[in-house]
């Protein structure tokens, strides 16, 4: 799936309505179990998730659970809730990503869910040299303003919603340089599925998952399906073997 330059427009209320149904995903999650546990596994290195908009580190435990499974050293990103300013976290995450760059002396990975992924695509873009690649869960960096974040805005901030300015919109828009991946559902009632996607290319890609906004942090479903990079790879829609797929890959 590639992005087209049409205008993007926020989902419709009615898949708003049904996030809700992305819960399901957690017991199926530990139903899952044992089929995630024959994850691909690369080369241990660092890896920090950031959460999406009014979410914590409490949001992506079961992410950074599975991915410690596996042998990473991965990081939660240790500010509370994401509920700043656009870019008011930012140097702070540039500094957690650069230490911890310093410290193992081996790239960082970061996996960012909708806000989060943002979040993470700013980073890599001002220190690339400290980052391995990013992965974006549901993160509408292509169409900031295609989202139905306005009517959940001032009950999680406080603060009157402010559109994107077009500086801003085209800034975001812009394909970062490391490697990058999105993983995203037309499901997806909070963000436009279209907003979410990179513009391919060498090192950029685009999977799509079936599950909601909401499960983008919990889906393990089992559905089996080929990946046409590495055959013996099934469950492309699967998040959590996309996510352990793509940081065993070497740039």
């Amino acid at each position: 799936m590639t992005r087209d330059k049409k205008t993007v427009e926020p989902p419709p209320r009615s898949l708003l309505a049904s996030e809700g149904r992305g819960l399901l995903d957690i017991p199926a999650l530990l139903v899952a179990a044992p089929f995630l546990a024959t994850a691909p596994r690369g080369q241990p290195h660092p890896v920090v998730v950031l959460p999406g908009l009014g979410a914590d580190d409490r949001s992506t435990i079961a992410i950074r659970g599975f991915l410690e499974t596996l042998g990473y050293q991965v990081h939660g990103w240790g500010r509370g809730r994401n509920v700043c300013a656009p870019d008011a976290d930012l140097s702070a995450v540039v500094a957690q990503v650069t230490k911890l760059r310093n410290d193992s002396g081996l790239k960082v990975s970061l996996v960012g869910w909708s806000r989060g992924g943002i979040i993470a695509r700013e980073v890599a873009r001002q220190i690339p040299d400290a980052v391995r690649m990013v992965i974006t869960l549901g993160s509408p960096f292509a169409a900031p303003g295609a989202s139905n974040v306005r009517a959940i805005w001032k009950l999680l901030t406080g603060q009157k919603y402010e559109p994107p300015t077009p500086e801003r919109v085209s800034r975001l828009a812009q394909p970062i340089p490391v490697p990058a991946t999105s993983i995203y559902t037309r499901a997806d009632g909070v963000v436009a599925w279209r907003a979410c996607l990179e513009e391919e290319g060498e090192q950029r890609e685009n999977v799509e998952v079936n599950t909601t906004h909401i499960g983008l942090g919990f889906h393990g479903e089992t559905e089996t399906g080929a990946d046409e990079r590495q055959p013996s790879i099934i469950c492309k829609k699967s998040i959590a073997i996309s996510i352990a797929y793509e940081l065993t890959l070497l740039f």
